[in-house]
């Protein structure tokens, strides 16, 4: 399902994720998201447990919202060049946090998060997705999303794995049972966008659409293979 924002709503077409109405569980953009997955599970009878969420920057940080104050409908979430929930609330504060998140501490950022729903099971899992030369969302932003969803699912931040997958820095975080619950991807000099990598024949046939950086590794495949929604040997092959 891909919701759109529409120009009435925001002149750019950008989610609201920094309006508390619309950042809100039960209101606003957020239950509007919402209501659009019940439709699409009970139409095509989706299994519940297999329904993820990313989004690309504004859709990032909504990506985050929906994490926070929906967490029992997603079983993870991809933010790519986004921001942790509540970075901002109100139109004044986005631009101060896009440059740089308020600085708070892994529980109050956490807190945010526990304060967005009475929820209180097993949290969806994390994948953040960030170029280290973003110029428009900072990459400081992505240790905020760090810091606060550690905090959220009970792990320390300073114990990781850390391995390369295309030449880019994979940091992972385990819970006790030994699952990984977060993940973080360092995208070596990339900008501002969602990292892709372009076939030989794709790349003679046009340029990567906007905000579509071919930095050599696919997002979206290496999400879906977390999720387990793509055979492992396939992702391998294209990877």
């Amino acid at each position: 399902m891909y919701a759109e924002q529409s120009q009435a709503n925001n002149p750019n077409r950008c989610f609201n994720w920094f309006q508390p109405h619309d950042a809100r569980r039960g209101s606003g953009e957020a239950l509007s998201i919402r209501q659009m997955v019940t439709r699409m599970r009970r139409t095509h009878s989706i299994d519940p447990a297999r329904i993820f969420i990313t989004g690309l920057s504004a859709g990032g940080a909504m990506a985050s919202v929906m994490l926070a104050t929906y967490p029992e409908v997603f079983a993870g979430g991809g933010i790519i060049a986004g921001l942790p929930y509540a970075a901002a609330s109100g139109v004044r504060q986005v631009m101060s946090a896009m440059k740089r998140p308020q600085p708070r501490s892994a529980q109050h950022w956490g807190d945010l998060v526990r304060a967005a729903s009475s929820y209180t099971g097993p949290r969806p899992t994390v994948s953040i997705w960030h170029g280290t030369e973003d110029r428009t969302v900072a990459a400081s932003n992505a240790a905020a999303s760090l810091s606060q969803w550690a905090d959220v699912h009970g792990v320390s931040e300073e114990v990781f794995t850390q391995t390369s997958v295309a030449g880019h820095r994979r940091r992972a975080w385990s819970n006790r049972k030994g699952d990984t619950v977060i993940e973080l991807y360092l995208i070596d000099g990339m900008g501002h966008g969602t990292p892709v990598r372009r076939t030989k024949a794709q790349a003679k046939a046009r340029g990567a659409g906007p905000f579509m950086l071919d930095a050599g590794i696919s997002s979206s495949l290496h999400l879906a293979k977390s999720w387990g929604l793509v055979r492992r040997n396939a992702a391998c092959r294209r990877t």
